[in-house]
């Protein structure tokens, strides 16, 4: 593979093995933001997505003296995580599974109307925003989990096919040809239902309280409006060789990255300075 690590960063790597707490520290916190928004997409909830970005982390530590620099480090954390996200079995949609069919016929026979106001005085446009990330998020969770993966490589990380398809351990061709299908298969049910992203009838602020209803929408916790938004390229440093694999990629303006939650963060700093690291590092 040609994306190597450059040298600073295996000093960095050097010294984290060899038990600098500093050095970890800003080794996992180079990739936490990757990390946690692949969780995210992957699992469909903050929630679920913090949980899992932190047993993450954790495989990282105690696997990085295995990792011979022979690929970028994002590389190979991001086969670590996808490992473990493809077989996640303790979040939400796991228990819950959708369907592309389930989703279609909701938004044609959900009864948004003549529901009494439960907005709670927030902003409607706010609480329109907050469904529409959350909702295009737990539309992915209709994807099996291999075609999510691809969507998400492809689409949000813009993964170059030969990296992608080392990571999920396929040719670069049939990733290219399958993220070709997924992506299709996501534009066709966005622009027949989706109002936001297609001319479906389907609207955000129309659908505020059947959404709090039905407990897709908790206006005291906003999610997506209080995270902190970041580039998706800040978060895997390759080539777009995957964009201009079709025509789709305006279709997908929903992919946005966000700053792991600050839960997240001080989850990290706490754990490195407990006598817990050094029990890892010497597994």
């Amino acid at each position: 593979m040609d994306y190597k690590i450059t040298e600073d960063l295996s000093i960095l790597i050097d010294q984290a093995t060899a038990g600098d707490e500093k050095a970890l520290e800003t080794l996992l916190s180079s990739v936490q933001d990757l990390v946690f928004n692949l969780s995210l997409r992957m699992l469909g909830t903050f929630p679920d997505a913090e949980d899992a970005s932190q047993e993450i982390l954790l495989k990282v530590i105690t696997h990085l003296s295995a990792f011979k620099k022979e690929s970028a480090f994002s590389t190979w954390v991001f086969r670590i995580a996808v490992n473990h996200l493809k077989n996640y079995r303790r979040s939400m949609f796991a228990h819950q599974p959708l369907s592309f069919e389930y989703y279609g016929y909701d938004i044609e026979n959900g009864k948004a109307q003549d529901i009494p106001d439960l907005t709670q005085d927030v902003e409607k446009a706010v609480l329109a925003e907050e469904l529409k990330m959350s909702c295009t998020n737990v539309m992915l969770q209709c994807l099996d989990a291999k075609s999510r993966c691809i969507f998400i490589l492809g689409t949000m990380f813009k993964a170059d096919s030969r990296i992608a398809g080392d990571i999920l351990g396929i040719s670069a061709e049939t990733y290219r040809k399958r993220l070709s299908r997924v992506r299709k298969k996501m534009a066709d049910f966005l622009e027949n239902y989706c109002g936001e992203y297609g001319s479906g009838k389907c609207r955000c602020e129309r659908r505020i309280n059947y959404a709090i209803q039905t407990r897709r929408l908790n206006p005291e916790r906003l999610d997506y409006s209080s995270s902190s938004e970041i580039p998706s390229q800040a978060l895997f440093d390759v080539k777009q060789a995957m964009e201009e694999i079709d025509g789709l990629s305006g279709s997908f303006q929903f992919c946005k990255a966000y700053r792991s939650p600050k839960t997240a963060r001080e989850f990290l700093k706490d754990f490195l300075k407990s006598t817990q690291i050094h029990i890892i590092q010497e597994n």
